[in-house]
This record gives C-alpha cells, structure tokens and sequence, in this order.
C-alpha cells in the first residue's frame, strides 16, 4: 500500500512539473526572448530618432512595431492566470505598451510629409530650397495639418496611462534579493503617469501655435529683455524692449530700443509703490524698468500696464515674451559668433568677468558711462536677437532646428523665457505647461524664494546662491527651519563713474521674500537689516526681509517657522518653485533628520519622503 500511495505521489510531482514546465517555465523563457527582441529593437528606434533621419525612423517604427506585436502574441499565452494579480499587471503593461507604439505611429506618420519643417532629414527635402523667411511662412501654414491627429495621440497616450495607473506597487515585495522591486515599480510609473500628463497639458498650447504665429490673423507681441545679473521679481531688470508683428510666419520689427526711452515717453510717473520705497536708493517715482515687482508674472504685467497705457510709444499687443541672458548665450553657442553694428558677440568665456563674452560686451555698450550721448544704446539687444533669429531659420532645419528646438523647451521649463497672452485661452495653456510664470497652488509643503536686487550693481553675475530646508516634528506639527546663503568670492569693481569704469560688482542690496504654505507661523527671522514683514499673497503665507552681501563675502537668512496642521511627516511632499532667471541654486532637503534631496535646483521641483 505504502508503495503504490508513493508511485502515485511521484507521479504527481512528474505530472505537477511537467506541467509546469509547460504552463509556466515554458512561456516565461518565450515571453522573455520575444521581451528582449523589443529591447533591441527599441534601441534602434532610439538610435534612428538621434540620427534625425525621418525616413529611418519610419523604418525603425515598423520593425520595431512588428517584434512588438510578436511579443503581445507570445504574452497572450499566459493570460488565462490574470486572476493572479502579477499576470494582470503584466497584462497591463503590454497593453500599455501597444497604445504608445500608435500613438508613435501616428505623430510619425503626421509629421512625415513636413519633417523638414522640423528638422529631420527626408530622402526629398524642398524647405531648405526656400529663402529664411519662407521657411519659417511654410513651416506655419503647414502646422495645423502636422496637428491633425494630435486628438488621437492624446486618446492613445490616455488609454496607455489609465493602464499604467491601475498597477499597485504596494502588492510587490520591496526587494527580491537585491533588486528593488516596489520602487522601481513606483518611479517608471510615475515617470510614464507624468510624461502622459505633460502631454495632456501640452496638447491646448500646441493647438494653438498657428494661431500665436499669426496664421488666422496677424499678432503684435511685445519682446521685453531681463538682466538676470541684475536680479529682479521676475528675472531681471527690464532692460530693451521691442515690438514685432507676425502673420503667416512673416516677420516684421516695428520698434527696438532703450527702457530708459519707454519710461521717457511717459509724462507723468506715479509716486513708487511702497517696496520701492523702502529698499531701493533715490527712486520717488514708479518707472516701467522697476514695474516687474511681483514673483506672479500676471501681477507684474498688471503693473507695468498700468505705466504703459501712459506711454506715447505704447502699442496693442496679443502678448509678452520675456527673455533673460541665457539665451543669448544658448543662441550664440548653437549658430556660433554673430557680428552687429560692427561688433562681434560670442559665447566664449571673457576673462574680465569669468563670464561670456556677450554678457560683458553689452554691459561695456549698455552701461559704462561715456562724455557723450550714446542714442539708442540698449536697441543693441534687438538687433542681436533679430540677426540671431535669422540665422536660426537660414540654417537647413536638420542641422540645427533640432537643437534649438531643445533648447528652447529647456529654458522653458527654467523660466528664462516666460510667457503671456491677452487671449484667455491661450494665456490658461500656458498656465498648464508652467510657462507662464505664476505661483502656483500646491496642497502639501510649499517655498518660493524671490530676490530683489535693488542698485547693487550687476553683482547677480557673481554671487552664488544655496539653501537647505529642514522639516522636524515637534509636539505633532512640522517646524521648518530654512536657511538661505549667499556668496560673493570676487573682488569689488572700480565703480568710479568720473573715471569711466564699468561698475559689475558691488555690495548687493537684497530684497527677500520667502512664500510658504498658508497658514505657516513665524517663529524667528535672522539675517533682515530690516524689520521683518509677515502677509498673505497669492494664496501664500509670506516673510519679507531685507540684506547685503558684500563683495569677497557671504550673508545669509535663516527663517523658523510652524507649517499648518494639513502638512503632516507622514506623507510629506515639498514643491519648491524656482524664481525665473535663476541659473541654478545648491539645494538640500531634510525631513526628521532624513536627507530627501542634495542638488541644484534649476526648475520647480516636487520632492515626496
């Protein structure tokens, strides 16, 4: 009895492997050869999207896009165990995936008639046969229809992200011997769930780029350039301005000139509101160069349309693009030196300043005092990004279209460009890529720190910038100690105006605001010359102070206070929201003593514990 009970056991255990072997172990290594071929695959599709090659990467598509589809038939196999939550998940996934491959597929096949347009290579090119200015005309005119199929890669991108969103991490161990299984789970799916997003909040604002190029009707915008090294609420001191006008991608410069010749056209200057008042030098009067007060970029147009409706050179305009240095610098270093009114710019580093040369060179034709009159003396940045504008379009698209194209989305997403529009529909697509400029509402833990420099020279170009911020639980809320540092390692700039030097370095003269969750308590404020003040804006809870920095030095604030009750440890997230102009600042977070982040802060960033 004995023997036949065990026969039977072993013959069960052949069976339950065999079967295995079969339903399991069999499909897995099938899953996992067809798994690798679309690895490979997508690694030349990758490879060909660099290339810049329109036509290799419609052939890339398609082999990858078939492997793909040999790897769902083999995945298919396994589909009948989805009661088991891991094949569900799995289903999922590959599901997922077959709706990004169309929505590839599509934006592909949408842009292949006009992939010159943008900047890839195609086997029959006729844009670069076009003069520059009608290359940009076509590239208008012909951008609603790269747009056609824009509803149907959104719905794609939709389906794939509803997918990857019902995928609990938390059901995975957090690690299988030493992999990281949870995590890595958790980060790609939030990496996916976020670049979905961004494309829902971008598919308004690309809708409306022919209409912001003037395709329907012509558009005035004004042009205002920020001196980021002359830090202001926005970016920059308003230094130039110009006004152009746009219709089906033609280009027109009505006016380029001085800020200092907007705020001469204005007859009657208002007395300076109280912030001028308080921490500038010898300014009674409110000027259009000092009217960019506020970090809410909406709020500070408000005011400076309050001076220019005063102006006799005031024009009608469809929206406002604001530029600071950087992107001079970006330009020349993607279309290389570039000569105007005889002078040569370039984005080589000039030694007097540890600096490009572009920066130095305007500040010696912008702002070093001269025995005579100079007409017209900041026009000059007009006329350089006007030359630098045709160059950007005279080159072939694919050689550099691309580039610039990245470029340009980066100092996006940095604030060195900033947007507004009079049309309330494209002004809120804006909002939603962040483009804008406005401070934000956010439910968890929240900073913005805004710097003015009020007449301390150009000393932004020199001082570096860092802070840390410390959350710690103490009697059942969260106590935030911030501290906010500033450093000057150069020497004091000969500002002798008699002798004709060129003043870029000096004491800086700080104005700090400091916008926290509304609802924050201040507890203590070290560092302000000045009496500290504690208001409410925007939705925020804000702490006001002032300081000097003084050139081979350092100074800093550090600020106490009590987050409301809402912002609890447990699950604690922080967006830090970037001040525009900013090129980058040291930043470390910590949460009861647990280091969340140690880095430079270059964009707005959310940190989750």
């Amino acid at each position: 009895m004995k023997k036949i009970l065990l026969f039977l056991f072993l013959l069960i255990l052949i069976g339950g492997g065999v079967a295995g072997y079969f339903v399991g172990y069999l499909p897995y290594t099938r899953i996992k050869a067809k798994g690798l071929a679309v690895a490979a695959s997508g690694s030349e599709l990758k490879k060909a999207f660099k290339e810049n090659n329109i036509d290799l990467l419609n052939e890339k598509m398609k082999s990858f896009s078939g492997v793909y589809t040999a790897f769902e038939k083999e995945a298919a196999t396994v589909y009948w165990a989805t009661f088991i939550p891991y094949v569900a998940d799995f289903k999922k996934g590959v599901e997922a995936g077959h709706y990004v491959i169309l929505a590839a597929q599509e934006s592909i096949e949408a842009i292949t008639p006009y992939a010159d347009l943008i900047g890839f290579k195609k086997g029959q090119a006729s844009f670069v046969e076009k003069s520059a200015e009608g290359r940009l005309q076509t590239a208008v005119l012909t951008l609603d229809k790269v747009l056609t199929k824009i509803d149907l890669v959104s719905e794609n991108i939709h389906q794939a992200e509803v997918r990857i969103n019902s995928i609990d991490s938390k059901k995975y161990p957090e690690t299988l011997g030493k992999t990281k299984v949870r995590a890595t789970i958790e980060n790609l799916k939030e990496q996916f769930v976020g670049m979905a997003s961004l494309f829902v909040d971008a598919k308004p604002l690309l809708k409306k780029l022919p209409d912001i190029l003037g395709k329907s009707k012509e558009k005035t915008y004004l042009l205002l350039f920020q001196n980021d090294k002359e830090r202001r609420a926005t970016g920059g001191f308003l230094t130039a301005y110009a006004t152009f006008k746009i219709k089906d991608g033609k280009i027109s410069i009505d006016r380029s000139d001085d800020i200092y010749s907007l705020d001469a056209s204005i007859a009657d200057h208002p007395r300076a509101p109280r912030e001028i008042l308080t921490y500038h030098i010898n300014v009674p009067l409110f000027q259009i160069r000092d009217s960019n007060l506020s970090p809410d970029l909406v709020k500070s147009i408000e005011l400076f349309n309050s001076l220019y409706k005063k102006s006799g050179n005031r024009v009608v305009y469809d929206g406002i693009i604001m530029l600071d240095s950087k992107i001079l610098v970006d330009m020349l270093t993607i279309f290389g030196d570039t000569e105007v009114q005889g002078v040569n710019f370039t984005a080589k580093t000039d030694k007097r300043c540890d600096c490009p040369q572009v920066i130095y060179q305007l500040f010696d034709m912008v702002d070093r005092p001269t025995p005579y009159l100079r007409e017209n003396r900041k026009g000059i940045l007009g006329s350089l990004m006007y030359a630098l504008f045709y160059k950007a379009i005279g080159f072939s698209p694919s050689k550099y279209w691309g580039t610039l194209a990245q470029t340009m989305f980066q100092n996006l997403d940095e604030k060195h460009i900033l947007l507004y529009f009079v049309d309330p529909e494209t002004q809120a697509a804006v909002e939603r890529m962040n483009y804008a400029g406005r401070i934000r509402e956010y439910s968890g833990d929240y900073l913005h720190i805004n710097n003015v420099n009020f007449a301390g020279a150009k000393s932004n170009l020199f001082v570096k910038e860092g802070f840390t911020s410390k959350a710690t639980s103490k009697n059942g809320v969260l106590e935030k100690e911030l501290t906010v540092e500033f450093k000057n390692p150069y020497p004091h700039s000969d500002c002798n105006l008699e002798r004709g030097n060129l003043c870029l370095n000096a004491t800086l003269r700080n104005w700090i605001r400091i916008y926290v969750p509304l609802g924050s308590k201040l507890i203590d404020f070290k560092g302000s010359k000045m009496k500290v003040q504690e208001y409410t804006e925007f939705g925020k809870t804000v702490f006001e102070g002032f300081l000097e920095v003084p050139t081979e030095g350092m100074a800093k604030v550090v600020v106490t206070y009590t987050l409301p009750p809402s912002v609890t440890a447990q699950n604690y997230r922080l967006y830090i929201q970037k001040q525009p102009g900013v090129m980058e600042q040291n930043l470390r977070v910590e949460l009861n003593g647990k280091k969340l982040l140690d880095g430079v802060l270059t964009r707005d960033l959310e940190i989750k514990n």
